[in-house]
């Protein structure tokens, strides 16, 4: 109910819930377009990640090659791509997060949040 008695205007709650949904649509689409990086090993490796999520680019610095250690390797790579998909996250949230707030708060189905 509404205060007063009266009954919700179901064309404007229609129309806010269209209005959030091209809202959330354009956010999406800027995060996939945005790309953001992280680092491992000072550097040695950096990922490149989409907002969305989507592993762009991998660098490798040649110092980081040592034949007869690619584990080391393999950490690096690693860490760097589960840095640059915190950074994502991190900008999902700053993206989606107010926008799923305005959806009751429920977050966004495969979202952190």
């Amino acid at each position: 109910m509404i205060p007063g008695g009266g009954q919700p205007n179901m064309q404007q709650l229609l129309q806010q819930a269209q209005k959030m949904q091209q809202d959330l649509a354009q956010a999406q689409e800027e995060l996939a377009q945005t790309e953001v990086d992280g680092q491992a090993g000072g550097g040695l490796v950096t990922a490149t990640v989409t907002g969305a999520g989507e592993l762009r680019n991998l660098r490798i610095d040649p110092k980081a090659v040592d034949p007869e250690d690619t584990e080391t390797l393999a950490d690096l790579v690693v860490a760097a791509v589960q840095a640059a998909n915190e950074n994502a996250q991190a900008l999902q949230q700053e993206k989606l997060g107010p926008l799923a707030q305005g959806l009751g708060g429920g977050g966004i189905p495969g979202l952190p949040f």
